[in-house]
């Protein structure tokens, strides 16, 4: 039991081992404690950068990091590039004067000059119109913005980030991106490895969204139980980070005690045709009873000694789908294995 105890991961042990100022990224894993160098080095530069990452794997986060540690006295601006028409993106990010169109009764800065002294951070850039990129690329070069309707160009103070979950050299051989705006974009490019090539990073990341949403609930923030954190280790995590913190707000919800366990873990199955088909034909075999399933699923274990990578593989399914399993059917883990 002690064993069990000393394997616990809480959330305040977390916050004090953020305190070198890398409490935004997290930083608990060789490939993005080499990122966090990196950001270190070039933070106070003015070059442009561009984030790559898949969907949810902390691209916003990591601008966030990159502008609170540049020293630029201005906010951070940030736009999603893909949630907004041409039209409507234009006036975003440029502004207007009065009259330059239909309702426009006042001038109205554009987040460019909003973002004064401060970064501009644009999110999902390989979505943007073309049209739009060939003005973002003369903004970027200039130093300066055009309000709709304006005459006068204005110089900005701004440092540029984009981000992207594109491949943007295939799209720019697909016509579907300026090359010259990439370039421009590209002076160093950082990518963030997904979550399931850094799982060095899930016990820490779970235990900080675990605290952070016990504090905006005021109450005081479970411990993760070894069994609980063993699923988060598993999981592939298909969205990321962000599925991470969804489905630890979650457990906290379901949690009533001072303990997160594996029932309180709710996830996704892994997205793996033959591992779902393995399942259901298990299922189908025994009637498709989940009683069924679970007395195949503990006859397994049995057989392997309590080894669930040797079990996963008598199943014919994942080791990560096994620890789904064990967690919906509230199967005790004789060990890891």
């Amino acid at each position: 039991m002690a064993g069990r105890e000393d394997r616990r991961l809480t959330p305040r042990r977390v916050a004090a081992s953020s305190s070198d100022g890398r409490a935004a990224l997290l930083v608990h894993d060789p490939n993005v404690d080499a990122l966090s160098d990196t950001i270190v080095g070039i933070a106070q530069s003015d070059l442009t950068l561009l984030i790559r990452g898949e969907t949810g794997a902390g691209k916003e986060v990591l601008a966030h990091a990159l502008h609170a540690v540049s020293g630029r006295p201005g906010p951070l601006v940030g736009i999603n590039c893909a949630a907004l028409p041409e039209t409507l993106l234009e006036s975003e990010l440029f502004g207007h004067e009065r009259g330059a169109f239909t309702g426009a009764i006042q001038a109205r800065p554009g987040l460019f000059e909003a973002a004064a002294g401060g970064t501009i951070f644009l999110d999902e850039v390989g979505d943007m119109p073309p049209g739009m990129q060939a003005k973002l690329l003369r903004s970027i070069e200039s130093r300066q913005v055009l309000r709709l309707g304006g005459r006068r160009a204005l110089d900005i103070d701004v440092r540029f980030i984009a981000a992207t979950h594109r491949d943007l050299r295939a799209d720019i051989a697909r016509g579907g991106f300026r090359r010259d705006l990439y370039f421009r974009l590209n002076g160093i490019t950082l990518t963030i490895p997904p979550l399931r090539e850094r799982r060095q990073a899930i016990p820490a990341l779970a235990a900080h969204f675990v605290a952070a949403a016990a504090e905006r609930g005021g109450r005081r923030a479970p411990e993760l139980s070894v069994w609980a954190m063993e699923i988060l280790v598993d999981h592939d995590w298909p969205g990321n980070v962000r599925e991470l913190k969804t489905a630890m707000e979650r457990a906290l919800l379901l949690c009533r005690g001072d303990e997160i366990g594996e029932h309180h873990i709710v996830l996704e199955p892994p997205l793996d045709h033959v591992t779902d088909a393995a399942m259901s034909a298990c299922a189908c075999s025994s009637g498709g009873k989940a009683g069924r399933e679970r007395d195949r699923i503990v006859e397994a274990l049995a057989q392997c000694d309590g080894n669930q990578s040797r079990a996963a593989k008598v199943l014919g399914v994942s080791r990560a789908t096994l620890a789904h399993k064990l967690a919906v059917h509230r199967i005790p883990r004789p060990r890891a294995g």
